[in-house]
Protein backbone atom coordinates (compact mmCIF):
# COMPACT_ATOMS: atom_id res chain seq x y z
CA UNK A 1 0.00 0.00 0.00
CA UNK A 2 1.32 3.11 -1.29
CA UNK A 3 0.74 6.66 1.04
CA UNK A 4 0.85 10.02 -0.23
CA UNK A 5 4.45 12.12 0.11
CA UNK A 6 3.88 15.38 1.28
CA UNK A 7 3.72 17.54 -2.18
CA UNK A 8 2.36 15.19 -4.04
CA UNK A 9 -0.59 15.26 -6.12
CA UNK A 10 -4.27 13.80 -4.34
CA UNK A 11 -6.16 10.67 -5.74
CA UNK A 12 -7.21 12.73 -8.49
CA UNK A 13 -3.87 13.48 -9.86
CA UNK A 14 -4.66 17.03 -9.71
CA UNK A 15 -2.40 19.57 -7.46
CA UNK A 16 -4.82 22.39 -5.90
CA UNK A 17 -2.60 25.38 -5.53
CA UNK A 18 -3.30 26.53 -1.97
CA UNK A 19 -3.82 30.17 -3.01
CA UNK A 20 -7.04 28.94 -5.20
CA UNK A 21 -8.17 26.84 -1.87
CA UNK A 22 -8.09 30.23 0.08
CA UNK A 23 -9.28 32.19 -2.59
CA UNK A 24 -12.31 30.31 -2.74
CA UNK A 25 -13.08 29.70 0.55
CA UNK A 26 -12.70 33.67 1.30
CA UNK A 27 -14.28 35.18 -1.49
CA UNK A 28 -16.84 31.98 -2.24
CA UNK A 29 -17.57 29.12 0.74
CA UNK A 30 -17.53 31.75 3.41
CA UNK A 31 -19.56 34.42 1.92
CA UNK A 32 -22.03 31.81 1.02
CA UNK A 33 -22.15 30.38 4.39
CA UNK A 34 -22.74 34.02 6.32
CA UNK A 35 -25.22 35.11 4.04
CA UNK A 36 -27.06 31.56 5.45
CA UNK A 37 -26.07 32.16 8.85
CA UNK A 38 -27.44 35.83 8.52
CA UNK A 39 -30.84 35.03 7.15
CA UNK A 40 -30.98 32.36 9.79
CA UNK A 41 -30.84 35.40 12.36
CA UNK A 42 -33.56 37.25 9.76
CA UNK A 43 -36.03 33.62 10.22
CA UNK A 44 -35.53 33.56 14.25
CA UNK A 45 -35.96 37.41 15.10
CA UNK A 46 -38.87 37.09 12.78
CA UNK A 47 -39.93 33.85 14.90
CA UNK A 48 -39.49 35.02 18.23
CA UNK A 49 -41.58 38.06 18.05
CA UNK A 50 -43.87 36.40 15.49
CA UNK A 51 -45.15 39.18 13.87
CA UNK A 52 -48.19 38.35 12.18
CA UNK A 53 -49.45 36.30 15.53
CA UNK A 54 -49.14 39.83 17.39
CA UNK A 55 -50.86 42.05 14.52
CA UNK A 56 -53.76 38.97 14.48
CA UNK A 57 -54.60 39.11 18.04
CA UNK A 58 -53.66 42.95 18.56
CA UNK A 59 -56.76 43.73 20.22
CA UNK A 60 -56.97 40.43 22.40
CA UNK A 61 -56.90 40.49 25.67
CA UNK A 62 -53.21 40.73 27.58
CA UNK A 63 -52.72 36.99 28.82
CA UNK A 64 -56.32 36.51 28.28
CA UNK A 65 -57.26 37.91 31.34
CA UNK A 66 -60.79 38.55 30.99
CA UNK A 67 -63.81 39.03 33.47
CA UNK A 68 -67.28 36.99 32.34
CA UNK A 69 -70.34 39.58 32.43
CA UNK A 70 -72.95 38.79 35.46
CA UNK A 71 -75.94 36.76 35.33
CA UNK A 72 -79.05 38.98 35.35
CA UNK A 73 -78.41 42.71 34.87
CA UNK A 74 -76.19 44.69 37.39
CA UNK A 75 -75.37 47.76 35.91
CA UNK A 76 -72.96 48.37 38.30
CA UNK A 77 -71.16 44.47 38.06
CA UNK A 78 -71.82 45.23 34.16
CA UNK A 79 -69.76 48.41 33.66
CA UNK A 80 -67.28 46.92 36.12
CA UNK A 81 -66.54 43.87 33.83
CA UNK A 82 -67.10 46.44 30.88
CA UNK A 83 -63.92 48.23 32.07
CA UNK A 84 -61.77 45.49 33.03
CA UNK A 85 -62.36 43.79 30.09
CA UNK A 86 -61.43 47.46 28.10
CA UNK A 87 -58.59 47.79 29.87
CA UNK A 88 -57.33 44.23 29.50
CA UNK A 89 -57.80 44.50 25.11
CA UNK A 90 -55.73 48.03 25.81
CA UNK A 91 -52.90 46.55 28.08
CA UNK A 92 -52.90 43.70 25.30
CA UNK A 93 -52.49 45.99 22.50
CA UNK A 94 -50.06 48.48 23.82
CA UNK A 95 -47.77 45.11 25.04
CA UNK A 96 -48.36 44.06 21.53
CA UNK A 97 -47.26 47.93 20.04
CA UNK A 98 -43.97 47.71 22.32
CA UNK A 99 -43.53 43.80 20.85
CA UNK A 100 -43.42 45.13 17.65
CA UNK A 101 -41.91 47.98 17.84
CA UNK A 102 -38.62 45.61 19.88
CA UNK A 103 -38.90 43.45 17.29
CA UNK A 104 -38.57 45.79 13.94
CA UNK A 105 -35.48 47.26 16.02
CA UNK A 106 -33.93 43.43 16.45
CA UNK A 107 -34.33 42.94 12.95
CA UNK A 108 -32.72 46.33 11.58
CA UNK A 109 -29.97 45.39 14.16
CA UNK A 110 -29.21 41.81 12.67
CA UNK A 111 -29.44 43.97 9.12
CA UNK A 112 -27.13 46.17 10.03
CA UNK A 113 -24.87 43.91 12.29
CA UNK A 114 -24.90 41.69 8.96
CA UNK A 115 -23.83 43.80 6.46
CA UNK A 116 -21.14 44.90 8.49
CA UNK A 117 -19.42 42.04 9.30
CA UNK A 118 -20.30 40.37 5.33
CA UNK A 119 -18.25 43.25 4.39
CA UNK A 120 -15.96 43.25 6.42
CA UNK A 121 -15.11 39.34 5.56
CA UNK A 122 -14.83 40.68 1.95
CA UNK A 123 -12.67 43.12 3.10
CA UNK A 124 -10.68 41.48 5.56
CA UNK A 125 -8.15 40.23 3.32
CA UNK A 126 -7.14 44.11 2.01
CA UNK A 127 -7.42 45.38 5.37
CA UNK A 128 -4.41 42.49 6.53
CA UNK A 129 -2.18 43.31 3.53
CA UNK A 130 -2.10 47.18 4.10
CA UNK A 131 -1.68 46.96 7.63
CA UNK A 132 1.49 44.96 6.97
CA UNK A 133 2.94 47.47 4.09
CA UNK A 134 1.78 50.19 6.97
CA UNK A 135 4.13 48.62 9.49
CA UNK A 136 7.16 48.01 6.93
CA UNK A 137 6.72 51.59 5.99
CA UNK A 138 6.47 52.96 9.78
Amino acid sequence: MQTEAAGSPDSTGVRENIFVSWFLWQFYEMPAFLLRVWGNYFLFATNYFSFTLLLKTFFSPWRRYKWKYPIGFDVGEFFSTLISNSFSRFLGALMRVFLIIAGILLQIFVALAGLIIFIAWLVLPLIIIFGILFAFVY
